[in-house]
Protein backbone atom coordinates (compact mmCIF):
# COMPACT_ATOMS: atom_id res chain seq x y z
CA UNK A 1 0.00 0.00 0.00
CA UNK A 2 2.98 2.61 0.99
CA UNK A 3 4.72 2.15 -2.59
CA UNK A 4 1.16 2.35 -4.27
CA UNK A 5 1.32 5.58 -2.74
CA UNK A 6 4.67 6.64 -4.10
CA UNK A 7 4.43 5.19 -7.54
CA UNK A 8 1.41 6.66 -8.45
CA UNK A 9 1.24 10.27 -6.39
CA UNK A 10 5.43 10.38 -7.03
CA UNK A 11 6.52 8.17 -9.94
CA UNK A 12 8.43 5.93 -7.99
CA UNK A 13 10.25 2.99 -8.62
CA UNK A 14 9.82 -0.07 -6.56
CA UNK A 15 13.88 0.17 -6.15
CA UNK A 16 13.31 3.88 -5.53
CA UNK A 17 10.65 3.04 -2.70
CA UNK A 18 13.22 0.37 -1.12
CA UNK A 19 16.17 2.62 -1.07
CA UNK A 20 13.97 5.14 1.34
CA UNK A 21 14.02 4.86 5.12
CA UNK A 22 11.45 4.74 7.08
CA UNK A 23 12.13 8.37 8.40
CA UNK A 24 12.19 9.48 4.90
CA UNK A 25 9.22 8.02 3.70
CA UNK A 26 7.60 9.87 6.65
CA UNK A 27 8.95 13.18 5.79
CA UNK A 28 7.89 13.25 1.86
CA UNK A 29 4.15 11.81 2.55
CA UNK A 30 4.39 15.03 4.98
CA UNK A 31 5.47 17.29 2.16
CA UNK A 32 3.03 15.83 -0.26
CA UNK A 33 0.14 16.07 2.23
CA UNK A 34 0.65 20.00 2.69
CA UNK A 35 1.65 20.25 -0.55
CA UNK A 36 -2.09 19.06 -1.37
CA UNK A 37 -3.67 21.48 1.49
CA UNK A 38 -2.25 23.73 -0.39
CA UNK A 39 -3.39 23.49 -3.78
CA UNK A 40 -6.88 22.77 -2.41
CA UNK A 41 -6.33 25.86 -0.48
CA UNK A 42 -5.70 28.09 -2.97
CA UNK A 43 -8.54 26.48 -5.18
CA UNK A 44 -10.75 27.26 -2.78
CA UNK A 45 -9.92 30.72 -3.02
CA UNK A 46 -9.53 30.82 -6.92
CA UNK A 47 -13.17 29.80 -6.94
CA UNK A 48 -14.45 32.05 -3.79
CA UNK A 49 -13.29 35.30 -5.44
CA UNK A 50 -14.80 33.89 -8.91
CA UNK A 51 -17.96 33.57 -7.70
CA UNK A 52 -17.79 36.47 -5.51
CA UNK A 53 -17.00 38.99 -8.68
CA UNK A 54 -19.79 37.21 -10.76
CA UNK A 55 -22.30 38.02 -8.24
CA UNK A 56 -20.82 41.66 -7.17
CA UNK A 57 -23.18 44.38 -7.33
CA UNK A 58 -23.48 47.30 -10.14
CA UNK A 59 -20.20 49.15 -10.17
CA UNK A 60 -18.85 47.10 -7.34
CA UNK A 61 -15.24 46.96 -7.43
CA UNK A 62 -14.02 43.86 -9.00
CA UNK A 63 -11.86 41.55 -6.03
CA UNK A 64 -8.25 40.78 -7.16
CA UNK A 65 -7.26 37.20 -6.40
CA UNK A 66 -3.24 38.38 -5.87
CA UNK A 67 -3.28 41.31 -3.73
CA UNK A 68 -0.21 43.76 -4.85
CA UNK A 69 2.32 44.30 -2.24
CA UNK A 70 2.77 48.44 -2.07
CA UNK A 71 6.90 47.98 -1.61
CA UNK A 72 9.33 49.55 -3.84
CA UNK A 73 12.71 48.92 -4.26
CA UNK A 74 15.39 51.18 -4.45
CA UNK A 75 17.82 49.93 -6.98
CA UNK A 76 20.69 52.18 -6.63
CA UNK A 77 20.82 51.22 -2.67
CA UNK A 78 20.49 47.46 -3.51
CA UNK A 79 23.20 47.88 -6.10
CA UNK A 80 25.41 49.95 -3.77
CA UNK A 81 24.98 47.30 -0.97
CA UNK A 82 25.45 44.30 -3.71
CA UNK A 83 29.06 45.72 -4.77
CA UNK A 84 29.95 46.43 -1.01
CA UNK A 85 29.59 42.76 -0.51
CA UNK A 86 31.54 41.99 -3.48
CA UNK A 87 34.73 44.64 -2.34
CA UNK A 88 34.37 42.78 1.30
CA UNK A 89 34.72 39.60 -0.34
CA UNK A 90 37.66 40.14 -2.10
CA UNK A 91 39.68 41.47 0.33
CA UNK A 92 38.24 39.28 3.59
CA UNK A 93 36.92 35.87 1.60
CA UNK A 94 33.63 34.16 1.91
CA UNK A 95 34.24 33.01 5.12
CA UNK A 96 31.49 34.94 7.12
CA UNK A 97 28.61 32.97 5.14
CA UNK A 98 30.42 30.14 6.42
CA UNK A 99 30.65 31.30 9.73
CA UNK A 100 26.61 32.34 9.67
CA UNK A 101 25.94 28.55 7.86
CA UNK A 102 27.93 26.76 10.77
CA UNK A 103 26.03 28.66 13.43
CA UNK A 104 22.76 27.76 11.88
CA UNK A 105 23.61 23.90 11.66
CA UNK A 106 24.00 23.96 7.90
CA UNK A 107 26.41 23.60 5.31
CA UNK A 108 27.74 25.28 2.05
CA UNK A 109 26.66 24.18 -0.68
CA UNK A 110 29.57 23.34 -3.49
CA UNK A 111 28.77 25.88 -6.28
CA UNK A 112 25.71 28.08 -7.35
CA UNK A 113 24.64 29.07 -11.08
CA UNK A 114 23.38 32.42 -11.23
CA UNK A 115 22.50 32.05 -14.20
Amino acid sequence: MDFAFFAVNLGYSKRDYYELTPREAAFIRKAWEEKLVSDNTLMRNAVLNAVSNALRKKNARFRELWKKLGRTVDKEKAVDNLNLVHEIEEKEGKGWIDKILQANGLKRRKEVNHG
